[in-house]
């Protein structure tokens, strides 16, 4: 990787941390940024969806079964604009489930960079099987 393409994905990673500190939730504020020629297209925190209240987690602390993830939603406000996600780079503060690795593949993100690993390490291995570079940037 280029120097150049180094500086951009610290500074792409700087502001997915920033946009993940809007996220309501208290367990894991997580944030996505999708980029595409050098230009920001979309961005994203996990939260709940539209019109539902910003309560995240369940009184046993667990997250509730509909809020989205960060990815997931930034993912959902292409879908809704006229934008396409097509070879674009997807910058994550928290590598992707198994479930949102579906979304980045079929969504047609090529690159991945991600900060922290999940826990469950399969939505990456889904990724580097489907043929999506995946960067980690721990210093993001």
């Amino acid at each position: 990787m280029s120097k150049k393409q180094e500086r951009y994905d610290q500074a792409y990673m700087r502001m997915a941390t920033e946009w993940s500190k809007l996220s309501h939730c208290k367990r894991k504020k997580v944030g996505a940024l999708i980029v595409k020629d050098r230009m920001i297209i979309s961005d994203g925190f996990n939260g709940t969806p539209s019109g539902f209240d910003n309560v995240c987690e369940e009184k046993n602390n667990t997250t509730k079964w509909h809020v989205l993830h960060a990815e997931a939603n930034a993912i959902l406000k292409v879908a809704s604009s006229t934008q396409s996600c097509k070879d674009a780079t997807l910058y994550l503060t928290l590598s992707p489930c198994k479930e949102c690795s579906k979304l980045v593949h079929q969504s047609g993100i090529k690159r991945l960079v991600f900060k922290e690993a999940y826990s469950d390490r399969s939505g990456l291995e889904f990724l580097e099987k489907a043929g999506v570079a995946i960067t980690h940037l721990e210093n993001g």
